[in-house]
This record gives structure tokens, C-alpha cells and sequence, in this order.
């Protein structure tokens, strides 16, 4: 698309204001003051052997196969996988459509691949694990009742500024926002959205849970069962570009609830309790989610769990297996070994994930979304899924992780 005059300038005003804190001084012929020396860091994490991790050897690596599978099915599926779909593909099945066998999978994984262990910048091992799933709504196509809550698609004029295109240092950095005249300003907040109504028009559905509609956009997928007992999927289709803000924060602070009380759960029931501050509170998270309408999934493999939305690796999730990270710490379609626990029953998880989604709010080197799939024992995994965790990159052997090798 040809940018405006105007966009365009101001795009170029934005990289420059990024770009002015690490431009060099000039003018000043003096010579510089000596560089302290820098400050001593962790040492650079080293791999290990997978069959050392914990719980390697009691993981029944069960939907695994079907994670991998359906991430081999890719166009074109990104480095390393290429090489390594071929591979899986040859491993010992019991049938040709099957699934490969379990001890062929686990000795594939152990001599293909070694174990590097995530830190974080002061070398420590364990960051944060929560967990997500594909919740069920009811609600209609057209407006009911003026307690629904609406399901924007995503809009005609949101801009989504690539800043590379403008200084190839900012790539991987986006600009959301709209055009006002010859300006372009942010795209309007949830505050703005609720109150004033830019978006009337551009409802894609409307859900009877003001609550459920919230946290839908947490979830960024999910299912609305229609009045005539069809099921729409929906699925993340963009962002307006505010930062996401905890709505758990804004009840801490205001004294609603305590710190160690602040679950999906207690913050739904207390949403619920108090419809008149709902409103207010939900709109202390300034970022809004819009959706697109998903395509029924293809049908899983004999004995393989349903698949679940597709993820930002563009395939459908495999519950139990695939994990939200934070991409610029691990790349999309890695293999990843987390040790965490169970928030129903405190028991140990251990096991070979698939790095098949990203959220808003999963940004770190150790942290980690983990998706529990669709029904009410995923719901309450996922709402009460807030546990320390360690993890480690499965990477082909020999090889280095490009974000580790940084």
C-alpha cells in the first residue's frame, strides 16, 4: 500500500524519536571519558542431555506427535524444521497414518536434540507459567439486549506500522494507529470504544457476558454457541496497539482484592458480584482485541486430541502440548521442556511442548502460556494456572539457538 505524505512523515518522526537516544554526539572534539567495564552476567547457558531433564523418561509424549504433525504440514514450516519434518516422518509407526511409535518418538528426541536451559538476565532458572484455554460463550449474530457485550472485527482504519520499512534497526517493532486529519494518532482506547462508539457497524458478534467477552480477549480464541445451537469460532485477528494492563492490579490497588487472591476465577466472581464497577475496571486495560471468524478445524488423528484454534505459528493448537512464549526468546515451532505444576492438584508437569502461540501478555525469557484446550477441566486449569516453571529449548544437536546465539 503507498503511504501518504503524511503517514509517511510521520512514521519517520516516530523512528527518529526512537532512533535519538542512541544516536552518537557530535561536535565535541574532546576525547571520551574511558568505558567502564562491563558488568560481569551469567555465564552463557550450555546444553545438556535431554534424558537428563526431569520427568523425561515418564512423559507418555501422548498429542506430541500431533503438535509436530500439524506444524510439518506448514507451506513451508520455519528453520529447522524442514530437515527435521522429514525425519519425523521416516520414525517406526505401527501403521503408515499413524502416529510415530512412542519409544521411536523418545529416542528420536534424545539423540536428534540437546537441552539448553532458559535464564533470566541475572542467571536465574525458574519464570512464570500461566495457563489459557478456548472458552464457550452464548450469544447472536445481531445485538439482543443492551447487556451484550460486542465482538469487534478488526477495523477498516487501524494502521499497523512495520518500522523497519522506515530503519531496518526497528524491525520486529509495530506501530498501531489511525489517520486524524494529516496526523496519525493512537487507535482509540477500550475507554473510547465502550463510551463513544467509533466502531458501531463492525460488530462480528455479540456475547451475553460482558465478563466472557473480556476475557475472551485474554484467551484470544474461543467458541459462541448461537441461539439456533451453531457454534461460532473466533480467533485473534489484531490489536489496537495500547498495552495490555492486568485488570488484577487495578482490583489491588483499589483494595477489592489481595494480591494472593488474584486469580482469573476470584476476578470473574468479583466482576460479577459488582456490575456497576465492572465497567470501569475491565476499562483500566486500555488494549482491545478484535477477532476474525475461524474455519471448523480439520478432524484430528485416530486417537488424537481435538484441535484447538490456530496459534501465531498459524496451526491449530494440540491441548496439553502447545505453549505461548515470548518469540524473541524462543523461536515459533520449537520444542520446549517445561517443568512446572498442576494447579488443580500440585502435581509435576513435565513435558515436550510445542512453541505454537504468542500472547500479549507472555514476554520473558523464562515465561511461558500454557494451553489446557476446551471445556470446563480446562477452564479451571487455566484459571487457576499462575506457578513458577523452568524450561528448556529442544535445538538440534550441534547447533545453537539464534536467540541464544545473539
Amino acid at each position: 500500500m503507498t503511504r501518504s505524505p503524511s503517514v509517511r512523515a510521520a512514521i519517520i518522526a516516530c523512528a527518529i524519536a526512537v532512533l535519538a537516544g542512541c544516536a552518537t554526539p557530535s561536535g565535541d572534539e574532546r576525547a571520551p571519558a574511558p568505558a567502564a567495564p562491563p558488568a560481569a552476567g551469567p555465564p552463557p547457558p550450555r546444553p545438556v542431555e535431554p534424558a537428563s531433564l526431569p520427568g523425561w523418561a515418564a512423559d507418555p509424549l501422548d498429542g506430541l506427535g500431533a503438535a509436530i504433525v500439524r506444524q510439518c504440514t506448514m507451506r513451508a514450516p520455519p528453520a529447522p524444521w524442514p530437515v527435521l519434518c522429514a525425519e519425523f516422518a521416516a520414525l517406526r509407526r505401527p501403521a503408515p497414518d499413524a502416529m510415530p511409535m512412542r519409544d521411536a518418538l523418545r529416542g528420536w528426541l534424545a539423540t536428534r536434540f540437546e537441552a539448553w536451559p532458559l535464564r533470566d538476565a541475572k542467571g536465574g532458572t525458574e519464570g512464570l507459567v500461566t495457563g489459557y484455554y478456548e472458552p464457550l460463550m452464548t450469544g447472536s449474530r445481531t445485538r439482543e439486549s443492551a447487556s451484550q457485550a460486542p465482538l469487534y472485527a478488526r477495523p477498516a482504519d487501524l494502521l499497523t506500522i512495520d518500522l523497519a520499512g522506515v530503519e531496518p534497526r526497528l524491525a520486529g517493532l509495530r506501530l498501531r494507529g489511525r489517520v486524524q486529519g494529516t496526523r496519525v494518532v493512537p487507535y482509540h482506547n477500550r475507554a473510547e470504544i465502550e463510551t463513544a462508539r467509533p466502531l458501531a457497524g463492525n460488530e462480528l458478534a455479540w456475547v451475553d457476558d460482558p465478563v466472557d467477552a473480556f476475557f475472551l480477549e485474554i484467551q484470544g480464541s474461543g467458541r459462541v454457541r448461537l441461539r439456533d445451537g451453531t457454534i461460532l469460532r473466533v480467533g485473534y485477528d489484531d490489536q489496537n496497539g495500547h498495552p495490555y494492563r492486568a485488570i488484577g492490579r487495578s482490583l489491588i490497588d483499589r483494595g477489592a482484592l489481595k494480591p494472593e487472591e488474584v486469580t482469573a476465577p476470584a476476578i470473574r466472581r468479583w466482576l460479577r458480584e459488582h456490575p456497576a464497577q465492572a465497567p470501569e475496571v475491565m476499562r483500566t486495560n486500555p488494549s482491545v482485541v478484535f477477532f476474525r471468524e475461524l474455519p471448523a478445524p480439520p478432524p484430528a488423528p485416530p486417537g488424537e486430541p481435538e484441535p484447538g484454534p490456530p496459534g501465531s505459528l498459524g496451526v491449530p493448537l494440540t491441548p496439553l502440548r502447545s505453549l505461548a512464549v515470548d518469540r524473541s526468546v524462543v523461536p515459533l515451532a520449537t520444542l520446549v521442556w517445561l517443568d512446572t505444576t498442576h494447579p488443580v492438584d500440585g502435581r509435576p508437569i513435565r513435558r515436550a511442548m510445542a512453541a505454537q502461540d504468542t500472547g500479549g501478555a507472555i514476554s520473558g525469557n523464562i515465561r511461558a502460556d500454557f494451553f489446557w484446550g476446551f471445556g470446563a477441566e480446562a477452564e479451571r486449569a487455566a484459571g487457576e494456572m499462575r506457578a513458577r516453571g523452568r524450561m528448556w529449548m529442544l535445538w538440534p544437536r550441534g547447533e545453537t539457538p539464534p536467540t541464544l546465539a545473539r
